[in-house]
């Protein structure tokens, strides 16, 4: 019986020996994946290049070569007829929630857990509109840090999240609870308020050991924060200072939320990383802007969307913040004109959550209609926002070494934005999530 095992197991030796050099001269294939593109905008604010195939290997971009190779590649992707870009970026979102009329109720029921389930909707939705990265610039810690997680971790479907926390607030600010009963204040007040530069410098210490990648701060006051406390500046020149003093020795950038010129101007001069909204800059503002090298994020879509649900009759929306609401839409659109033209530095964010999760590219045709060409429209959500969130290493091209965050549309954007509202492919980290043939 011993002899007979013995020879079967000589067979099977044998048999494998015999085979193996057929099955060695199979080549492995060299890249998992190979992109056939029509048009390639590699690096936008250069030409696009036509016919041309990007490599890729596990999550990122092996090379980029003239024409449509197939050669070594285990699946190709067929893009021919239309353009492919990098995925697109943006610097605003709020990806936990959506603004309506239950707003101020769900702020009272809904757990963290709720949110963070919210967020896997809300950041598919994202990712299939062909934003393969954002900025989340204020919600709960723990929802919003687990969710990032989970999407770094491949466990969910979502754009790369660059997450904040809680944005830091003096007492009775935008980002403090406003408008409810005294006790219901006391119940849902996080750690997120200071006052005076010691308990800023606190507050900016607890948001980085709580998980934050960035510090968001409201310099000003807010459209809709239900408070009748204006939009000029909230945080003091030494309490903003203490901020960025902090922030910057412990590796993090700094944007502040500001609508109003003094707040504006007192962030950029306290050394702010970037300013959101920035509604009533002007030719001041924009001189600080250039000496500070800070970053404008106009989210011009906020601005036109809570416009549009101000002036609806039976609005939802609280009479301070309806007022707040109607003011500065048509303001926003005049302040990026003359910031462009003046040679601000403009990064591409929506502020979405206050509009519909997935209908960020709306805010190409704003930028559009503020005196920007598609091609700086879609420079501005690629390579300019990714330089301003620091990820310039990691994403915002389609060249060699960089997460592979790749997208595909009919037509040519370069000469008009509206195919970036329909997005028929999405590739994030070498992850195909949308292929519309």
């Amino acid at each position: 019986m011993v002899r007979i095992k013995f020879t079967a197991a000589a067979l099977a030796v044998s048999a494998f020996a015999c085979a193996a050099p057929a099955w060695a001269q199979t080549p492995a294939a060299a890249y998992d994946t190979c992109i056939q593109a029509g048009a390639l905008l590699a690096t936008p604010g250069q030409a696009p290049l036509a016919q041309q195939t990007v490599r890729i290997t596990g999550s990122r971009i092996v090379d980029v070569v003239a024409g449509y190779q197939s050669q070594g590649c285990a699946r190709v992707i067929d893009q021919q007829a239309r353009t492919v870009l990098p995925g697109l970026i943006d610097s605003h979102v709020h990806i936990l929630s959506e603004q309506g009329p239950n707003r101020r109720f769900d702020a009272v029921t809904k757990t963290s857990a709720d949110r963070a389930f919210d967020g896997v909707v809300y950041a598919k939705r994202t990712l299939e509109a062909g934003f393969t990265t954002v900025a989340d610039l204020g919600g709960d810690p723990e929802a919003v840090f687990a969710l990032r997680d989970a999407i770094a971790a491949g466990k969910v479907s979502g754009p790369r999240i660059v997450a904040a926390g809680l944005a830091i607030t003096p007492s009775g600010g935008h980002a403090d609870v406003n408008g409810f009963a005294p006790e219901v204040l006391a119940a849902l007040r996080a750690n997120n308020r200071c006052n005076g530069a010691d308990d800023c410098r606190r507050a900016v210490r607890e948001a980085v050991q709580a998980g934050a990648d960035i510090i968001k701060i409201t310099a000003t006051g807010g459209v809709l924060s239900n408070t009748n406390a204006g939009l000029a500046q909230q945080l003091t020149d030494e309490e903003l200072k203490a901020i960025m003093q902090t922030a910057h020795s412990m590796g993090r950038a700094v944007v502040a939320h500001a609508h109003g010129k003094d707040g504006i101007d007192a962030a950029l001069r306290a050394g702010v990383d970037g300013i959101e909204h920035g509604t009533y800059g002007d030719a001041e503002s924009f001189k600080l802007y250039k000496q500070s090298g800070a970053w404008y994020v106009p989210t011009l879509l906020a601005g036109v969307t809570v416009k549009e649900e101000a002036g609806k009759p039976g609005t939802w929306m609280p009479k301070p913040v309806q007022e707040k609401a109607l003011k500065v839409a048509d303001t926003a659109i005049g302040t990026v004109r003359e910031a462009r033209k003046a040679g601000v530095k403009i990064a591409f964010g929506t502020d979405t959550g206050v509009s519909r999760h997935g209908d960020n590219a709306r805010e190409f045709a704003l930028l559009v209609q503020a005196g920007f060409t598609p091609a700086e429209a879609i420079k501005a959500a690629t390579v300019d926002a990714a330089e301003h969130l620091r990820l310039s290493a990691e994403t915002g091209r389609i060249a060699p070494g960089l997460a592979a965050d790749i997208i595909a549309v009919d037509g040519d954007p370069t000469k008009d934005v509206a195919p970036l509202t329909a997005v028929k492919f999405v590739m994030a980290r070498g992850t195909v999530a949308k292929d519309v043939r």
